[in-house]
């Protein structure tokens, strides 16, 4: 089991359940935590896991928290680089100080290795630029254009799609290993970090070259040329959200089916023509999204549903014996090799935007009971969080020995945000946040 250290359990406000934590003080004696202290907590969230990286991961991508060691992906200290806004936006002075230092001196992208184009744009060419909007500091620019400059070959394909891997040190990319396709969602997810570099730099080839392959993934040309691209972006701008509007439609029509008896709405998946009744942790980032289109101008009824999917979310969570959702939920019935959880930030993000635009203090209830379960259920106490591997027994959550990055790149951000009073502190006015919950600035509107 995983046991909390002594003083680091904070009151829920919901799970009234058993649990794994040490009963180090009479839970009688624990006085509710007010909201005005959760911000607080999420701060010391973060510093836990920091030290957990600090002490047996440094300059490694992932903390293996329970065997004391680290993971390694692509060795290019993932962490900490996805933390970085996040050390930032959380006010922890000292650790971004250590964490920029390492940049300065360790981050250098010159190795032989394969990377893929989609993680390493997301959470560190994202996490990068999004670092240098938010301090000013030149450092995260050049090392952003850097890594960005040598994930380019990975668009010099015949068809224009991009290759999914690219050796950032050898120049070369290639597709998968175990296919020869790449996937559709994760390589038209990348567009804002390439548009980005080319704003910053005044080089039009990062989002030249990305604005190739969307207009042949959205039919708007098969050939162009170069001088052709830059005067039909117009267009394709304009078609982006043409295509989201149908794209909601299609989710509507085809995948939104309801449990029985609860009636929770969900969002199946479509194979063959054939609908699946599963619905992945991951699409919970949806109520966000919607909910963020209908404060933008989108139709109200975006907002309706966002409601009803973020209730889904939730039951996700509330319903499981660890207060933990599993990665999946198919009919609302888990199966056992759907019960991990990986400290995913998709349910959160939601609560964030839900509680920016309709200051329900559910919202953050909600979030707080997350953050609990967490730190009553996942949290090391030498330092660090671990995924767990069943969600239905609290005895035993079956902790698997891995924290990945986002759950300081994205999880507790999310957090710290959806209780902070601040609402200009990465205002969703001023800011989109990427992917992986790396803020960067809007564009003025053009003509």
């Amino acid at each position: 089991m995983i046991e909390a250290e002594q003083g680091t359990e904070l009151q829920s406000t919901a799970h009234g359940k058993e649990g794994t934590v040490a009963d180090a003080e009479d839970s009688a004696s624990l006085k509710p935590v007010k909201a005005v202290d959760r911000v607080e907590a999420v701060r010391e969230a973060f510093r836990h896991a920091w030290k957990g990286y600090k002490a047996f991961a440094w300059g490694h991508d992932e903390l293996k928290p329970i065997s004391k060691t680290h993971g390694e992906w692509f060795g290019l200290g993932l962490t900490l680089i996805d933390a970085l806004d996040t050390m930032w936006i959380l006010g922890l002075k000292d650790e971004f100080a250590e964490a920029r230092k390492w940049v300065e001196t360790e981050l250098f992208f010159s190795k032989n290795v394969d990377v893929n184009l989609f993680e390493s744009t997301i959470r560190i060419l994202g996490g990068l630029l999004s670092t240098y909007h938010l301090t000013g500091d030149t450092l995260f620019l050049d090392k952003a254009v850097n890594i960005g400059s040598r994930l380019m070959p990975a668009f010099k394909t015949p068809s224009k799609i991009p290759y999914s891997d690219v050796n950032i040190g050898k120049g070369t990319a290639h597709p998968p290993r175990w296919t020869t396709d790449s996937t559709v969602a994760e390589v038209t997810s990348i567009q804002l970090e390439f548009r980005e570099l080319s704003r910053l730099t005044k080089d039009p080839q990062y989002q030249v070259l990305y604005f190739y392959y969307c207009i042949n993934i959205i039919s708007l040309a098969n050939l162009i040329s170069a001088n052709q691209m830059l005067s039909t972006m117009h267009v394709y701008l304009s078609r982006l959200l043409e295509d989201y509007l149908q794209a909601i439609e299609g989710v509507r029509k085809n995948l939104l089916r309801q449990t029985s008896p609860s009636k929770l709405t969900f969002v199946g998946e479509l194979s063959n023509g054939r609908l699946n009744p599963k619905m992945d942790h991951l699409v919970c980032f949806l109520p966000g999204t919607l909910a963020l289109g209908a404060h933008n101008g989108l139709p109200a009824d975006h907002m309706e549903l966002a409601l009803q999917l973020m209730e889904t979310c939730h039951q996700m969570y509330a319903q499981m014996e660890t207060g933990l959702s599993p990665e999946i939920c198919r009919n609302c019935v888990q199966t056992p090799a759907d019960r991990h959880n990986l400290l995913r930030p998709e349910t959160v993000e939601s609560l964030f935007y839900m509680y920016r635009f309709t200051k329900d203090s559910k919202y953050r209830d909600w979030g707080w009971d997350i953050l609990q379960s967490f730190n009553k259920y996942t949290r090391v106490p030498s330092g660090g969080y671990t995924s767990i591997g069943n969600v239905r027994d609290p005895l035993n959550p079956a902790p698997r020995d891995k924290m990945e990055s986002f759950f300081l790149g994205e999880t507790l951000k999310y957090l710290f945000l959806l209780f902070s009073d601040d609402n200009e502190l990465i205002s969703l006015d001023k800011y989109v946040f990427n992917t992986e919950a790396h803020p960067l600035p809007i564009w003025p509107s053009t003509s």
